[in-house]
C-alpha cells in the first residue's frame, strides 16, 4: 500500500511538472519538457554542412538533447543511488541547466571561432593554420593568457551571467554559481561534460554508477567504451575535418580576417552584450555590406558559394617518434623547400593546417582509466598510440597546385629522409589551371 502510495505521488509529482513546463518534440528523443528557462539558438558542426549537406542540426537542437539526456542520466543515478549519492532535486534541475546552458558561449562556426581566427587576430599575424602556437616572448605570453580565457566553456559562462542579468531572472546566486562550477558532488559536473573520462551523458547511462565522486561504468563494458571513442575519432577525420570542410574554414577565417577591423569581430570577445549578436549570419551580413573596405572579405566569401576553393594538394601524418617535439610547420617551411621552377611561390600562396586526432587523452589511451596493466589480457586489438597528427598543404589558386605539391615533398625528405606522405598528388589535380 505505501509503495503504490509513493508511486502515484511521484507520478502526480511528474504531471504536476510536465503540466506547467513548455515542450518541444524532438525526432530522436520524442518529448522534452523543459523548465521555464531561456534557450539560444546555436550552431553544431560549423561548417561541415557545406561539404555534407545533412549535417545542419544547430547548437539549439543539441542543447535541447544534451538538457534531455543529463535529466536522464542524473535521474538514473538517482533512483540507483540517491539516498548514498544525497541528490536531490535542486542537483537535478543544477544539471539540467548546466546541460541546456553549456555551449552558450560558442561563437561563429562552432570551434573555428576561437582555435583558428582569434589566435590570429589576437597574434597579429596571418599565421598558418593550426594549432596555436607562439614564441615565449611577452607578446606570445599575453596572447596564450587571452586564449586561455576565451575558450567557448569560459565564454559560457559569463554569457550566463549576463543572460541572468539582462533579463532579470530571480535566481538564487548560490544556485547559479553550482550551475557554473563545482565546489562538491564532481560527478553531477561530468555528466554533461567529463574531463575525467570522456564520456559524456548519452553513452552507457543504464549501467553507469559513482564510486569516489566519479562516475564509473562496469569492467566489460570496456569495449564498448573504446568503440565510442574510436567512433568519435572517425567522425572528426571523416567529417569534421575533412580536407574540403578544412579548406572552407580556412577561407573563412581569411574572410573573418579581412572583415575584422572594420567590422569589429574579435572586440566583442569581451563583451556579451555584442558577443551574444555573433552568430553564423556573419558571412551574409559580410556579402550585403557593400563598402570598398569589404570587398576582400566578399570575394572570398563568393568564392566559397561558387566552390572555388582552396585547393588541398597532400597530407602526412607526423612519425610517432616525431611527435614529442614537433615544432610546427609554416608556410614559409614549404616556400623555402621548392627548387627552381616556373612558378615561384610565396608564402601567402601556401596554407599549412595542422590536424590532430586522438581518443580525448592525446597519445594515451583512455582505457587505460579502466584496465590499467591489464591491458595486454584484454585485446591484441587495441592501439598503442592513440593520436594521428596529420600535416596538410593547400594552395590558394588552382595553377600552384603542383608547385606546391613539389615543395611539400622536398619539405618532406629534407625533414625525414622520405616521403611520409601516401600517395603522390594526382597528376589531373596538379595540371588544373
Amino acid at each position: 500500500m505505501g509503495a503504490s502510495s509513493t508511486d502515484e505521488l511521484l507520478k502526480s509529482n511528474s504531471s504536476q511538472k510536465e503540466r506547467y513546463s513548455k515542450h518541444v518534440h524532438d525526432n530522436v528523443h520524442g518529448n522534452i519538457y523543459l523548465d521555464p528557462v531561456l534557450l539560444r539558438d546555436l550552431k553544431q558542426l560549423g561548417l561541415s554542412h557545406l561539404v555534407y549537406p545533412g549535417a545542419v542540426h544547430s547548437r539549439f537542437e543539441h542543447s535541447l538533447g544534451v538538457y534531455w539526456l543529463a535529466g536522464t542520466a542524473v535521474q538514473t543515478l538517482k533512483d540507483y543511488q540517491g539516498l548514498e549519492l544525497d541528490i536531490d532535486d535542486i542537483d537535478i534541475q543544477t544539471v539540467k541547466l548546466a546541460g541546456l546552458l553549456h555551449d552558450v558561449g560558442h561563437g561563429p562556426f562552432s570551434h573555428m571561432f576561437e582555435r583558428e581566427f582569434l589566435p590570429r587576430v589576437l597574434s597579429g599575424s596571418n599565421c598558418d593554420h593550426m594549432q596555436f602556437s607562439v614564441p615565449k616572448t611577452l607578446l606570445g605570453t599575453l596572447v596564450e593568457i587571452i586564449l586561455d580565457a576565451m575558450t567557448h566553456e569560459d565564454m559560457s559562462l559569463k554569457m550566463i551571467d549576463y543572460i541572468v542579468d539582462q533579463h532579470y531572472i530571480d535566481i538564487d546566486s548560490g544556485r547559479l554559481n553550482r550551475v557554473k562550477s563545482a565546489k562538491e558532488k564532481q560527478f553531477l559536473y561530468d555528466i554533461v561534460a567529463n574531463g575525467r573520462n570522456g564520456i559524456d551523458v548519452d553513452k552507457l547511462m543504464e549501467t553507469m554508477r559513482v564510486m569516489g565522486d566519479e562516475i564509473c561504468y562496469r569492467a566489460k563494458d570496456y569495449l564498448t567504451v573504446y568503440k565510442l571513442f574510436s567512433a568519435r575519432a572517425d567522425l572528426h577525420r571523416t567529417v569534421y575535418t575533412h580536407a574540403k570542410v578544412k579548406a572552407i574554414e580556412l577561407m573563412l577565417v581569411d574572410a573573418l580576417l579581412e572583415a575584422n577591423e572594420h567590422l569589429g569581430i574579435s572586440s566583442s570577445i569581451q563583451q556579451p552584450a555584442e558577443f551574444w549578436k555573433l552568430d553564423d549570419t556573419i558571412i551574409n551580413a559580410i556579402l550585403a555590406d557593400p563598402r570598398p573596405e569589404l570587398k576582400k572579405a566578399r570575394d572570398i566569401i563568393l568564392r566559397v558559394r561558387r566552390r572555388q576553393l582552396y585547393q588541398f594538394c597532400n597530407e602526412y601524418s607526423v612519425p610517432k617518434a616525431k611527435q614529442e617535439h614537433f615544432k610546427g610547420i609554416t608556410a614559409q617551411d614549404i616556400v623555402c623547400s621548392q627548387k627552381a621552377g616556373e612558378v615561384t611561390l610565396k608564402e601567402e600562396d601556401v596554407i599549412v593546417s595542422i590536424v590532430k586526432i586522438d581518443l580525448t587523452r592525446g597519445k594515451k589511451n583512455p582505457l587505460e582509466r579502466y584496465v590499467n596493466d591489464t591491458e595486454e589480457r584484454i585485446s591484441h586489438l587495441l592501439p598503442t598510440f592513440c593520436q594521428d597528427m596529420i600535416v596538410r598543404v593547400y594552395a590558394k589558386e588552382p595553377h600552384l597546385v603542383e608547385a606546391v605539391s613539389d615543395a611539400f615533398e622536398n619539405f618532406q625528405m629534407k625533414t625525414y629522409g622520405e616521403k611520409t606522405q601516401v600517395h603522390s598528388t594526382p597528376e589531373k589535380k596538379k595540371r588544373r589551371r
